[in-house]
């Protein structure tokens, strides 16, 4: 059952890296703006309808919503490589600061 459930459980994590999260920083930013800010208001100015230019911000923030929500396998290129855990909790950490093993 595990074998089974662990894509699904991966898909849904939602797992980035950062670089990743900077992708996705930009891409909501630049589409927000370009979507909500001048496409919106150039509909509305053209075809004299706010309500256009209210569903095109509307549509425009849907798309943004569906590029950067979802934790797109693009968003993962990069993962860091974490500190494997040591067996014995954080007794046998070995934290040093300052030449002083802590913990």
């Amino acid at each position: 059952m595990d074998d089974i459930l662990a894509p699904i459980q991966e898909a849904f994590e939602g797992q980035i890296d950062f670089h990743g999260q900077r992708i996705t920083e930009f891409l909501s930013t630049a589409l927000l703006i370009l979507s909500g800010g001048v496409l919106a208001f150039l509909a509305g100015y053209i075809f004299q309808d706010i309500y256009l230019s209210l569903w095109v911000g509307l549509a425009g923030t849907l798309v943004t919503g569906l590029v950067v929500v979802p934790p797109w396998p693009v968003y993962n290129k990069n993962p860091e490589s974490w500190l494997v855990p040591l067996p014995g909790g954080m007794r046998g950490a070995g934290v040093v600061v300052d030449g002083v093993k802590v913990a």
